[in-house]
């Protein structure tokens, strides 16, 4: 088992995550709700930031279950991890979508369960990477010493 990550290493985690989903889902918001880039690129910068909190509290609250329980990083685990991450932030990020967009809860819901639809899959694939290259990066620092 790698060991815990450190503070710095969480931010980079997040900081790295939340980059690479502002660029990759303001066009996908722009295109689905027909409103400016600009105006969706700003939608998924408020959107980062919720995010970016929830990431760090769900994630540390998320690895003192996993070392509670002894969990493995399995896929179950993962889809769960995923899956509960994103429940989170539907609830924090429907009022903000429907304030921001000047659309109803239930139209700011249908546009969050599509940004989960893209979600699920990313957070999914760029934690296994991220566990991935950081299981390599610990492997080889316990190596040279």
């Amino acid at each position: 088992m790698t060991p815990p990550k450190t503070f710095p290493e969480r931010c980079l985690h997040m900081v790295m995550f939340e980059s690479l989903a502002v660029l990759t889902s303001a066009p996908i918001v722009a295109w689905a709700m027909g409103v400016p880039m600009a105006h969706a690129g700003a939608l998924a910068l408020m959107f980062s930031s919720v995010a970016m909190a929830w990431n760090m509290v769900f994630n540390m609250l998320f690895e003192k279950i996993e070392q509670r329980y002894q969990l493995i990083r399995t896929v179950v685990v993962r889809i769960a991890h995923a899956t509960a991450f994103e429940f989170g932030l539907v609830v924090m990020l429907v009022p903000l979508a429907a304030w921001w967009l000047g659309v109803s809860m239930l139209d700011a819901f249908i546009l969050d369960v599509g940004l989960i639809l893209y979600f699920l899959p990313y957070t999914f694939l760029f934690n296994l990477i991220y566990d991935k290259v950081r299981a390599r990066l610990m492997a080889r620092r316990v190596r040279a010493v």
